[in-house]
């Protein structure tokens, strides 16, 4: 059967979009606007995401780049991937009230990479250079952290001591690509100390694999994330590389190409742990207008985890809500 006579269908693979990080830091700015009012700034954009940061700029969210740009006396919301603790130092010495939206995963590999420093261990953090959240991780230790981009990056580590090295991770790695840079560090460093528990998150993880599970069976593999988004990008990969015909990645629907859907019977749909499920049916809408009308979940776990936000909201938002409660009496 050709692809004009074969039935079109999309798999739609679960678990994907939001995880619970994402969550947190997107209700948290949320609730800081509710809870303040406009503006609230946001240093860095609070998720890899063009949707989101646009919709909270239109809500009121002002986002800067650095800590310097946001006005003496001011709120700031430090986004889900960690800052280093200089950014805190300047934050306090602006007299800013900060609200440390960080997803608690990243802030666990802060907490290994403060430990291992302190125990006077090299600390190879597996990441991409310049992204976020590798910047905030290395700023916790800046003098015993080894950056190793990939692999490749393995054989040009010089450390101290061999019998003291540990390796830590970015949260939004390849899996896959991971372990072979911990396998390559290993051939080097034998006595190489893994983290007490796995650093990349379990969304990514999730996500990666609910990919593999639909990639073989895929003529294409739609991603939808933004290109700022370590994550999204990751699943791109991990479908050609897991079996897809052709892989892309779009922020919207719109971006989809005729073109791509050419000898295709089988779609597969999946989206970034930043991603809100809106633009998922948009593209799903967009398939269904050319003859993929027939949508398949494909569910590889079941995710339940949530995370509280930030302690500075929280308190304030306990304040108010004892304050309504005894105006009432």
């Amino acid at each position: 059967m050709t692809a004009a006579t074969s039935p079109r269908r999309v798999l739609l693979a679960a678990p994907r979009g939001y995880c619970a990080g994402v969550d947190r830091a997107v209700i948290t700015v949320e609730k800081a606007l509710e809870q303040y009012g406009a503006p609230v700034y946001v240093r860095k954009q609070i998720v890899h995401n063009k949707y989101v940061v646009q919709t909270l700029e239109k809500k009121g969210a002002i986002f800067v780049d650095e800590t310097d740009e946001v006005p003496e006396n001011a709120i700031v919301i430090f986004s889900a991937h960690g800052v280093a603790p200089v950014v805190h130092e300047e934050a306090a010495q602006r007299s800013l009230a900060s609200i440390d939206a960080t997803c608690p995963l990243v802030t666990k590999v802060h907490k290994e990479a403060v430990r291992y420093s302190k125990d006077d261990y090299d600390i190879l953090l597996i990441g991409h250079d310049g992204h976020e959240e590798v910047v905030g991780t290395m700023g916790e230790a800046p003098d015993h952290m080894h950056l190793v981009d990939g692999p490749a990056d393995a054989a040009k580590v010089e450390v101290r001591d061999e019998s003291k090295v540990v390796w830590l991770s970015q949260t939004t790695l390849s899996v896959d690509e991971t372990m072979e840079t911990v396998d390559a560090l290993k051939e080097r460093f034998p006595n190489l100390l893994s983290p007490p528990s796995d650093d990349i998150c379990y969304a990514t993880q999730n996500r990666q694999v609910a990919v593999k599970q639909i990639a073989a069976d895929a003529d294409l593999l739609i991603v939808v994330g933004s290109r700022n988004s370590s994550n999204s990008i990751r699943l791109v990969e991990v479908a050609l590389q897991s079996g897809a015909g052709a892989s892309y990645l779009v922020d919207f629907a719109e971006e989809c190409d005729d073109a791509w859907l050419d000898g295709v019977t089988t779609v597969g749909v999946t989206s970034g742990a930043s991603v809100p499920e809106i633009l998922v049916d948009g593209v799903l809408d967009w398939l269904a207008e050319r003859g993929y009308a027939d949508v398949q979940v494909v569910t590889s776990a079941e995710e339940s985890i949530q995370f509280s936000l930030p302690k500075e909201l929280r308190r304030d938002l306990r304040a108010e809500a004892a304050a309504g409660e005894s105006a009432k009496r």
